[in-house]
């Protein structure tokens, strides 16, 4: 069965009731270039209280010894990497007991055939739609260019996936898509999601049996 990641939470009552659909990730951006920064100094509570959901940490090109610290303050045990950091970045992470999320932007001239030093060193990819920013754009990919990757790790599916979605994940036949990954087209504001319309997509992609 896919899983779903819901990113970009960083108000801690939000985060309780978006949990509370269920969710097996969710995702806590500690980039200051973007509209969901967490910020400098985030309340320890917004990662409480989300009992059996795992917490990535989202970031971009970060020093390593921050991305690690960072980890132990709030107790993540995922990574998600969204900027150009390096296979040995990635290695380092991983080696410090961390699970990783390599992000990969995506877009008409993307080979997947560029991913082959990472493959060693994440645990899993996810694949974003490729803009001048680090993610966050609400834009899709084209899809189709998934069927053209052949490597041995799982991927998350991510950019501008909405709740109307459900029947073209589940036209999806690939099987390495492991999650969905869920954050601009089901907020209210930047950082706040509609928890009903994230409760109600999840539903359905369960029910449609993927």
């Amino acid at each position: 069965m896919i899983r779903t990641k819901v990113c970009g939470m960083r108000d801690p009552q939000n985060t309780a009731a978006v949990a509370a659909a269920g969710p097996d990730f969710m995702g806590f951006i500690f980039y200051p270039g973007s509209k969901r920064f967490v910020g400098n100094d985030p309340e320890e509570k917004l990662f409480r209280n989300i009992p059996g959901i795992k917490k990535v940490g989202v970031f971009v090109n970060e020093k390593e010894e921050i991305v690690l610290h960072t980890a132990r303050r709030f107790a993540l045990e995922w990574v998600q990497l969204h900027g150009n950091e390096s296979a040995g970045y990635c290695a380092a992470i991983r080696k410090a007991g961390l699970k990783v999320i390599k992000a990969v932007g995506v877009d008409v001239d993307f080979g997947f055939d560029s991913l082959d030093a990472f493959l060693p060193v994440c645990d899993y990819f996810l694949f974003d739609t490729k803009t001048e920013d680090y993610g966050g754009s609400g834009q899709k990919f084209n899809w189709e260019k998934i069927k053209a990757y052949s490597g041995d790790k799982p991927f998350f599916l991510s950019g501008g996936i909405g709740p109307g979605d459900v029947s073209a994940i589940r036209a999806i036949h690939h099987a390495r898509l492991f999650a969905v990954d869920l954050n601009s087209k089901f907020e209210i504001r930047p950082g706040i999601k509609d928890a009903l319309a994230v409760k109600n997509f999840l539903e359905n992609l369960k029910f449609s049996g993927i």
